[in-house]
């Protein structure tokens, strides 16, 4: 068969969108790999609006079932499988996962991936001290000295999930500035147990079998320091998962997909894109919810005026 629609992805976007497709009876599929996006390993989300907090995990469990309590005979929903390809054909799009998928129009909702730490040792070390999840592994490194490398909320916010259990907490920012919100900020400095040392480039990771310290520079000075830790939490930002488009859609110098910020259209006809993916300028769960509603909207006028 053909769908109406198909959405890839399983974050706030992809649901968002997967739940008005429903209201809106679009024949829909929608693909993830699982749901809950980027935010599934937060220990608290504080600024998804109409809840005070909610951990990573419920926010994924309170997505999908949202999206099956409307889902009914409209959307189906094949979670567990990954998108690998686009293809145009003579009636629309063909998605390529486990299995391939026919639909006269696609949105893409699949956010991004951690961006990795690349620097002598980081490789060496990953998952052995080295690690991209605070909420995940914070707690293997209860009492003693931890180095969380960034400037943005992801890095402020796992320096707060790690003060509740370490010894102390120290922030390495490249520059003199951060992207940070500024309460976000504010709170953690009040904390006696943590340190933010600026323009701090990490130029090495040294241990033997487990992580030991972290080397970096100090691009002030030129001078390189070492810091003794057995915990490195790297936030360095986020990749756009595109990979699975590139063959169909021209993807900025980053790998993101431009779109028109009126209604999320990419450059080709049928395709729409929202959330993280894209080359928006903000990107958080409620921006991506929003932009996914926006292109729903989009897609389903589109679909009645031709």
């Amino acid at each position: 068969m053909t769908y109406d629609l198909i959405i890839i992805g399983g974050g706030p976007a992809g649901v968002a969108a997967g739940v008005y497709a429903a209201r809106k009876r679009l024949k829909t599929l929608l693909i993830a790999p699982e749901f809950g996006g980027q935010s599934v390993v937060s220990d608290g989300i504080e600024n998804w609006i109409g809840t005070v907090k909610i951990s990573g995990s419920d926010l994924a469990h309170d997505l999908k079932a949202h999206l099956l309590a409307y889902a009914g005979e409209t959307v189906d929903i094949k979670e567990g499988e990954t998108v690998t390809d686009i293809v145009k054909n003579e009636s629309g799009f063909i998605v390529k996962s486990e299995s391939e998928y026919s639909a006269k129009s696609i949105l893409i909702a699949t956010g991004s991936t951690r961006r990795k730490l690349e620097i002598p040792g980081a490789a060496e070390f990953d998952n052995k001290g080295l690690t991209y999840c605070a909420s995940c592994d914070g707690p293997l490194f209860s009492g003693q000295d931890v180095v969380v490398i960034g400037g943005g909320n992801a890095a402020f916010e796992s320096a707060a999930q790690l003060l509740a259990y370490c010894k102390s907490v120290t922030l390495l920012n490249r520059t003199d500035s951060f992207k940070a919100d500024e309460i976000t900020i504010s709170k953690l400095e009040k904390n006696p147990n943590f340190k933010i040392i600026k323009n701090a480039v990490p130029t090495e990771i040294k241990g033997d079998g487990f992580v030991k310290s972290i080397i970096y520079t100090d691009t002030k000075t030129g001078e390189n320091h070492e810091i003794i830790a057995p915990g490195i939490f790297v936030e360095i930002g986020l990749i756009p998962t595109t990979y699975f488009a590139k063959n169909i859609i021209e993807l900025n110098k980053i790998g993101q997909i431009p779109v028109d910020p009126r209604n999320q259209q990419t450059k080709v006809p049928g395709i729409w894109a929202a959330g993280d993916c894209t080359d928006g300028l903000y990107h958080q769960n409620n921006i991506a919810s929003g932009d996914a509603v926006k292109a729903l909207e989009d897609i389903y006028v589109s679909m009645h005026t031709k």
